[in-house]
């Protein structure tokens, strides 16, 4: 077994017994790295330098009993839109172009604590808006799956990135499905965790009410160890809540008899292409054969869910990036003509068309006589859409859907057309609107041999049901290693 083929779990644990040095697990990413990203262009930076000095200050903890831990040596690869300390981070746009932050995110830092070794930054949509990977000021990652489609966004080149074996795992951020439709996309594992079970400090905010971080991983073991390393009560950051179930390897079993199963009718009508309805579907009839109740019901304001998601992201995306004026730090325009003209050009030359279109629009919602129309009747839905939830989970363990309508579209499709963009992401914007944790995983590939993701939703810190469903699953039909996807299989 190549290196580039264990999951971060069995990685770390090669390392402890001696079978892999840190230093190799690094040098081994390295290499799939420059062989893979001509094509894929999943990192925006490769820290080589930097990982290999920490992969021998990590082996020397490692042998003196100092690191323990499950993802002690393991190579991770985060998002560019959360800070790290002395490493650039743009957020994939010119404006940030070379932003170096003294300080890291504490999510990276707890995985620091962990003793995980930073490779690079990953590619993304600018600022996380966008759905494909393809507003990046860097270009468009591609998926590993086929490069002439998209990986999926904001973080496509997470998903990419570890989907292609060039790194065990990662970390992305989730405004509106931006973990698990990438996740989906590219054949991996992704969670979003409920909002303010991970800290948010230090990540660079889109929409502050909706962001949160989380893992792309190979498998649901991965996930729920890493979940376990990134989730900590912050007090720098207002929206952190303190929790003593963090405990989610606990859930790693395999066992869904009598857990209630909700199937919205919603998600499963017009739109939904076929062959994702039957991989879905089958799925579901897996979880069904080990005990699972399955029911159908309706769930209300999906239709609602696109607007209300983008309305409340625009508005607050408009009032986040107000502070990239080109005074500080970032991109700053050659030739200007007094304050005003210079914040004018600094941010209609460093901002791409699709950060700019959803500047305007939020500015537009939250503007004198429309903020009551737009924005405000937004939060009331917001509110309606939390309530159609908190009823189905009165009734339901969890609730199953697809993490996409299709399969990841080709390279450019949805970039001409960005309201097709926004509608590939009507499966997975409720979660955020409602706060609840949501997971992706894969379910079979379709007749093109693309990946396609089962979405599982769970009440508010009712992640340990979404893994232990996951895992169950998984344990049915094949655990999704590297191999599995490199050589294109679905694992059933």
């Amino acid at each position: 077994m190549q290196i580039s083929e264990y999951t971060a779990v069995e990685l770390s644990k090669a390392i402890k017994e001696k079978k892999v040095t840190v230093k190799e697990a690094v040098e081994a990413c390295l290499a799939v790295i420059k062989e893979k990203e001509p094509t894929l262009n999943a990192f925006v930076t490769v820290d080589e330098e930097g990982a290999l000095k920490e992969a021998d200050e990590i082996q020397k903890k490692i042998d003196s009993g100092e690191l323990t831990g499950p993802l002690a040596g393991v190579p991770v690869a985060i998002k560019d839109n959360m800070c790290t300390e002395g490493l650039l981070t743009t957020c994939s746009s010119k404006i940030l172009y070379n932003f170096v932050p003294t300080f890291s995110s504490e999510a990276v830092l707890n995985l620091k604590k962990a003793g995980a070794i930073i490779i690079g930054k990953t590619n993304m949509d600018e600022f996380a808006m966008g759905s494909t990977c393809e507003t990046s000021y860097y270009g468009p990652t591609k998926n590993p799956r086929n490069p002439e489609h998209v990986p999926g966004g904001s973080s496509g080149g997470s998903a990419a990135a570890v989907a292609a074996g060039e790194v065990p795992y990662s970390l992305g951020s989730d405004t509106g499905g931006s973990i698990r439709q990438p996740a989906s996309y590219c054949g991996v594992v992704g969670m979003k965790p409920t909002y303010g079970r991970v800290s948010r400090y230090g990540l660079v905010a889109y929409g502050s009410s909706l962001d949160q971080i989380g893992p792309l991983c190979m498998d649901v073991t991965d996930c729920a160890t890493i979940m376990e390393a990134i989730c900590s009560h912050d007090i720098k950051d207002s929206t952190s809540v303190e929790r003593d179930d963090n405990d989610f390897t606990s859930a790693l079993v395999d066992d869904v008899k009598g857990m209630k199963i909700g199937i919205p009718k919603d998600y499963f009508g017009d739109g939904l292409n076929s062959e994702v309805k039957e991989a879905i579907m089958k799925a579901v009839d897996v979880l069904k054969s080990k005990g699972a109740i399955v029911e159908e019901f309706d769930l209300s304001l999906v239709e609602y869910a696109i607007p209300t998601y983008y309305t409340i992201a625009a508005a607050e995306a408009s009032s986040n990036l107000e502070r990239f004026d080109g005074i500080k730090y970032g991109y700053r325009t050659e030739e200007y003509n007094g304050l005003h003209n210079m914040y004018k050009k600094s941010r209609s030359e460093g901002f791409g068309p699709e950060v700019k279109r959803r500047i305007m629009l939020g500015s537009f919602v939250l503007s004198s006589g429309y903020y009551d129309a737009y924005y405000l009747k937004a939060l009331k839905v917001k509110a309606l859409i939390k309530k159609a939830f908190d009823e189905a989970f009165s009734k339901y363990d969890i609730i199953v859907a697809p993490a996409a309508p299709t399969t990841a579209p080709m390279i450019g499709k949805s970039l001409s057309d960005p309201i097709a963009m926004y509608l590939s992401d009507i499966y997975t914007i409720s979660a955020n609107l409602a706060g609840i944790p949501g997971m992706s995983i894969p379910c079979g590939t379709d007749s093109k041999g693309l990946p396609i993701g089962l979405q599982l939703l769970g009440d508010c810190f009712n992640e340990h049901k979404l893994i232990r469903a996951a895992y169950a699953y998984e344990c049915e039909t094949g655990v999704y290693t590297k191999q599995h996807m490199l050589n294109g299989k679905d694992g059933e």
